[in-house]
């Protein structure tokens, strides 16, 4: 009896709510109509901008691909042309001021998205290849400066950023960059990765003691490492040259 009483209660209650609603649409017809008006609009508005973004990002995606292609193109006697590759440049400089100009165009049209900052990274990628070293830094800098933990293209310029001062001659200023990110335990990057970078650079300089320092370092701290074994190799072969 109760359960019947209960769900006469709610029926009831149902059918005043419906009785309200009834009588309110009908005192308010006009406001309902303008109310209804504006949501299908913003519904129609935001599924056409959710298009359009995702058209876009398809775009930039395109755009950078095609400029990555360019990237990677071969250079006349150098390699063969893989499979759907139809550009082959006579030189590979010729080969980077393409790309850099692709890949700013791309920073150009797409620079507030992934791909965008992606094309602006190796953009500087190109330039530094090409010996522009003021305009690699700039490219460079400009994405190492963002806070994306979702994205290594940051770290990366950061790494080539440390690479650039080497190639410049700025030999302690590229050491030290490369030092800070080994020892920065949020580093994007792995820091296997960044020691092994590092320790490639003090070799390459001549700084052999600092160098085998970096190797161990390497061994011990990532024994696991893909790069420990290189590194122990390394260690060892210069050890007579610490001594």
């Amino acid at each position: 009896m109760k359960r019947e009483l209960k769900k006469q209660i709610k029926q009831d209650e149902f059918v005043t709510w419906l009785d309200h609603t009834i009588t309110w649409l009908r005192v308010h017809e006009r406001e309902a109509k303008v109310t209804a008006a504006i949501a299908v609009a913003l519904a129609v508005g935001w599924l056409g901008l959710s298009t359009w973004m995702r058209s876009r990002a398809r775009a930039a995606d395109e755009d950078f691909t095609a400029a990555l292609r360019t990237f990677h193109a071969p250079v006349a006697g150098q390699s063969a042309p893989e499979p759907g590759q139809s550009k082959v440049f006579a030189t590979a400089a010729e080969r980077y001021r393409q790309a850099a100009q692709e890949f700013a165009e791309v920073h150009r049209k797409y620079g507030s998205q992934a791909a965008g900052r992606r094309a602006r990274y190796y953009e500087g990628l190109s330039r530094l290849e090409l010996g522009q070293y003021d305009e690699a830094q700039k490219a460079l800098s400009e994405v190492a400066v963002v806070r994306d933990h979702k994205d290594l293209t940051p770290a990366l310029a950061r790494l080539q950023l440390a690479a650039l001062e080497l190639r410049r001659g700025k030999v302690d200023e590229g050491l030290k960059l490369y030092r800070q990110m080994a020892d920065d335990a949020s580093f994007t990057l792995p820091r296997d990765h960044v020691l092994m970078a590092l320790s490639s650079a003090l070799e390459e300089v001549r700084r052999l003691p600092e160098a085998r320092e970096a190797y161990q370092r390497l061994a011990d701290e990532f024994p696991e490492s893909v790069y420990a074994g290189e590194a122990r190799r390394r260690a060892d072969y210069l050890k007579p040259a610490a001594s």
